[in-house]
């Protein structure tokens, strides 16, 4: 996420009591999770396993837990619990917000836009022109959605993350710093949930079309014009392409990217890249023609068993 103003490495000390390695002037323009950290934003490592990798990332500021000599381009805030620190900058710089009403009063709605009773829109939520949300949709704060959307029963738009911190005695919810965008001419089916973005946005394109009882993790982004059906699940952080077609119960994992213009079959498992213009099916997705050799071969086990054990 972007910070509304910048914040000097001063004050973050003086918020998260951290030991700060580097320029207290420096100004922290957002705050990310290091998939989608940018120059300026401030992320955090506890794990010496990725220490070379988020210190070689953009991030410019890093909340780590050890005491390091000051690297180059860089301003390092030390303290023994670093995910604590970020977590607690999270809810800062985007608090929790809960209306009494079931309208939030800061939300803006456009014109002929018409919502249903029972109903739910959050604080800031942005609602633009000849949308319609159907009765029972919860849509959480922060949400932007433009115009000539169509929101169906029951679905939730900017619910949180499922992203967790491990400890050996429990787990510890990160909270979400992003929002849910959706872009003009969408369409999202009942049941729908699609969860807001850990540090950046969960984004869905122009024109693209969510069935019924779809979910779309944190942080994903769709491009435009694509076609989600009916049960499918997309982990966090994965990129989606322009004119994508998911049929039924494909499963897609987290972190990878779909091209433009592919077509993944029915309850197909997407564990890796795909690369655009393509056609994909199985467990795991493989080129349809790829798969349909696999198959004939398959076919024609018994036939070459008989014949081995005839030798």
């Amino acid at each position: 996420m972007k910070l509304k103003e910048p914040i000097t490495a001063k004050q973050i000390v003086a918020w998260t009591t951290c030991e700060i390695i580097g320029d207290e002037n420096a100004l922290v323009t957002g705050l990310n999770e290091i998939h989608n950290v940018e120059e300026g934003d401030i992320t955090f490592v506890d794990h010496e396993k990725y220490y070379d990798f988020t210190l070689k990332s953009k991030a410019t500021f890093i909340i780590l837990n050890k005491k390091m000599e000051p690297v180059e381009g860089k301003v390092l805030f030390y303290t023994e619990k670093p995910f604590e620190a970020y977590n607690y900058l999270a809810q800062k710089f985007k608090p929790e917000l809960r209306p009494e009403k079931n309208i939030g009063v800061t939300a803006a709605i456009g014109e002929r836009t018409f919502v249903y009773p029972n109903a739910f829109i959050g604080e800031y939520v942005t609602i633009g022109k000849n949308c319609v949300i159907h009765p029972n949709a919860t849509i959480y704060a922060y949400t932007q959605i433009g115009d000539n959307v169509i929101i169906h029963a029951n679905a939730t738009i900017g619910g949180d993350a499922f992203y967790y911190k491990r400890y050996k005695t429990h787990y510890e919810k990160m909270h979400c710093a992003g929002k849910v965008v959706i872009a003009d001419d969408v369409e999202i089916g009942a049941g729908t949930t699609i969860d807001a973005g850990v540090s950046s946005d969960t984004v869905i394109g122009k024109g693209t079309k969510l069935d019924d009882q779809v979910h779309i993790g944190h942080d994903v982004k769709i491009g435009e014009q694509c076609i989600i059906a009916a049960q499918v699940g997309i982990a966090g952080n994965t990129k989606i392409g322009n004119r994508v077609t998911l049929y039924g119960k494909v499963a897609v994992n987290k972190n990878i990217t779909i091209g433009d213009d592919t077509i993944v079959m029915a309850t197909s498992a997407v564990p890796n890249n795909l690369e655009g213009g393509k056609t994909y099916i199985g467990y795991p997705a493989v080129e349809a023609r790829t798969f349909a050799k696999q198959v004939a071969i398959i076919k024609k086990l018994p036939e070459l068993w008989e014949k081995l054990k005839n030798l």
